[in-house]
């Protein structure tokens, strides 16, 4: 009976281990970690979280209709870091503040569409982040649809995203 306390103990404590190594370390190189949440729609969108660090490491962890089946980490270039800055710096919130677009900012909203954030964070700030219901097609939108649409392939990460990719 000791010995299975013993193993249930040690699998917890391992367990732990691994929940605190799902995320990205610390950055050493200036900049911000950003974080790309694409969120469930009615169908069959792949719904993630991507993480990037100005270092050039990459987490995407999956949620549903993904062709990863656990966090699978990855690795940018300085230029992907830079793209992805650049297409996403037009539509970035003021520093430390939250910006919402959803059905309330527009007037054309259709519905069962995925919703999608972006969260800017650097150590000891408060992190500026973006969240934007992909339902809203209000014309004003239409540069960060365009924008939202193409952080995976900015970052290579679209077979990640790909269902169908996934042998049988």
């Amino acid at each position: 009976m000791t010995i299975k306390i013993w193993v249930a103990a040690g699998l917890l404590a391992l367990t732990g281990c691994m929940a605190e190594q799902e995320g990205l370390e610390p950055p050493k190189a200036p900049g911000d970690v950003i974080r790309f949440t694409a969120g469930r729609c009615f169908g069959a969108c792949p719904a993630y979280t991507v993480q990037v660090s100005p270092d050039g490491a990459g987490l995407l962890t999956p949620e549903r209709f993904t062709s990863v089946p656990g966090p699978t980490r990855f690795t940018i270039s300085r230029i992907q870091y830079r793209k992805l800055l650049t297409t996403l710096a037009p539509h970035r919130p003021a520093a430390g503040t939250t910006q919402k677009i959803d059905q309330k900012s527009c007037t054309r909203f259709a519905t069962d569409m995925p919703g999608y954030s972006v969260e800017w964070s650097r150590p000891g700030q408060q992190p500026t982040r973006l969240d934007f219901q992909s339902g809203c097609m209000d014309p004003l939108y239409g540069k960060l649809r365009v924008a939202i649409a193409s952080v995976p392939r900015i970052l290579d990460v679209q077979h990640m995203l790909n269902p169908k990719a996934v042998a049988p």
